[in-house]
C-alpha cells in the first residue's frame, strides 16, 4: 500500500547497488576505492548542543587553500553525492529539463535525476572512452547539466583536458558542465580546476573518501565562480556539516593531514603499479590504464573471476563492461593476496 502512495518516479527507481548494499564476506574488501589507511584524529565534543554554521569558514578556508582557488569558490556538501543531487535540483526543471551523461559512468548521476524527476540523456563514451562531442552536441537540447567524470569511474581513464574545454565552449550560456574529480588527488597534475577563470558555467566536484581516506566521514566538495555557488547556497540543508566532521576536515586539511594524504598516495599508486604489473602477466588477462585508487582488468572469463574470489573472501566489484572486473587498490597485503589467488586460478 506504501509503495502506490510514492511518486512514479520512485516507484520504478531502481536504488544504485554501492558496495554496502551488494554486500560480501571476506577479509580483503577492494570493491569500494575506500582507503586501506585507518588514521586517527581527535575530536572536542563540547558543542553538541549547538548548530553549525551551514559553511564553516576554516574548513572552507582550508579546503579552497588545498585546491587552489578562493572561499567564495568552495561549497561543502554530504560527500561529492550531495553536490550532484543538489546541481541538477538548481538547474532542472522536473519535466522540462535534463542531464546528458557518458556511460560508463558513475552511477549517481542518472539516480540523482530519475529521483528528481529530470529526464537522462546518454551519450555514451568513445572505444577510447573519450567523450563524443559530436553527439554531445547534437543531445544538447533541454540539457542543463553535463557530467563528466575525470577520472572516470570505472574505466580510470582521464578525459582529453582539451575535449573538456571544447564541452564547455559548446555549453556556454546553455547547460553548466560538472567534472567529477573524486579521484583527481592521485593524479593532481591532471585537475581542469584552472579552467574556472574562464568558465563560469563550470562545477568541479571533489571528496574526502578516497585520496584522504575519509569515506565513513561524508565530506564533499563543489568548486566553482561565486555566483554558481551562490545558487547551490539556495537549494542546500541549513546545517550540511555535523560538528565531528567539521572537525575531523580541518585536522585532514591541516599541514601535517596534507603531508600524511600525500605520503599515501605514494604508496597506493605504488601499489596499483604492483597489481598492473603482475596482473599483466597473466595470459589472456588487459589491464587498462587507471588512474584513481582502482583499476579495470579485463578477463578470458570475468563473470566467474569476480565469483571466484568473492567465493573465497576477496571481495572485487564487477563492471557492466563485459568481462571486466574493478579491483581497488589496497594495502600491499591485500594486493598481494588478490594477486597470488588470480594468478593460481588461471594456473
Amino acid at each position: 500500500m506504501v509503495m502506490k502512495l510514492a511518486r512514479k518516479q520512485v516507484q520504478a527507481l531502481t536504488p544504485y547497488l554501492s558496495a554496502r548494499r551488494i554486500g560480501g564476506s571476506g577479509d580483503v574488501w577492494l570493491n569500494a576505492n575506500e582507503s586501506p589507511f585507518d588514521n586517527e584524529y581527535q575530536l572536542n565534543f563540547s558543542r553538541l548542543n549547538r548548530y553549525t554554521s551551514c559553511q564553516p569558514e576554516d574548513m572552507i578556508k582550508a579546503y579552497a587553500a588545498y585546491a587552489g582557488v578562493s572561499a567564495g569558490q568552495v561549497l561543502t556538501t554530504r560527500g561529492a553525492d550531495e553536490g550532484i543531487e543538489l546541481l541538477i535540483r538548481a538547474f532542472c526543471e522536473p519535466g522540462d529539463d535534463a542531464i546528458l551523461f557518458c556511460p560508463p559512468t558513475y552511477g549517481m548521476y542518472a539516480i540523482s535525476a530519475e529521483t528528481i524527476g529530470v529526464e537522462r540523456k546518454i551519450v555514451p563514451l568513445k572505444p577510447d572512452w573519450q567523450l563524443d562531442l559530436t553527439a554531445i552536441g547534437q543531445n544538447l537540447n533541454d540539457v542543463k547539466v553535463v557530467f563528466v567524470c575525470s577520472p572516470n569511474n570505472p574505466t580510470g581513464n582521464l578525459v582529453s583536458k582539451e575535449d573538456i574545454i571544447t564541452l564547455l565552449e559548446m555549453t556556454r550560456d546553455k547547460a553548466v558542465v560538472v567534472i567529477d574529480e573524486a579521484y583527481i588527488d592521485f593524479c593532481p597534475e591532471a585537475s581542469v580546476v584552472d579552467l574556472l577563470a574562464e568558465f563560469e558555467h563550470l562545477a568541479i566536484l571533489r571528496t574526502l573518501s578516497k585520496a584522504f581516506a575519509l569515506a565513513g566521514l561524508r565530506c564533499g566538495f563543489t568548486l566553482a565562480n561565486a555566483a554558481l555557488i551562490e545558487v547551490l547556497q539556495k537549494v542546500i540543508a541549513p546545517y550540511p556539516v555535523p560538528l565531528p566532521v567539521e572537525e575531523i576536515a580541518r585536522q585532514a586539511l591541516s599541514e601535517s593531514g596534507l603531508a600524511r594524504m600525500k605520503f599515501q598516495v605514494l604508496d597506493l599508486n605504488a601499489n596499483r603499479a604492483y597489481l598492473q604489473a603482475g596482473l599483466g602477466m597473466i595470459p589472456g588477462v588487459k589491464i587498462y590504464e587507471g588512474w584513481g585508487n582502482f583499476m579495470l582488468v579485463e578477463f578470458p572469463d570475468g563473470d566467474a573471476l569476480f565469483k571466484a574470489t568473492w567465493d573465497n573472501g576477496i571481495i572485487l566489484r564487477n563492471s557492466p563492461i563485459e568481462n571486466c572486473v574493478r579491483i581497488s587498490v589496497g594495502n600491499r597485503e591485500e594486493c598481494e593476496k588478490t594477486l597470488t589467488f588470480i594468478r593460481n586460478y588461471y594456473q
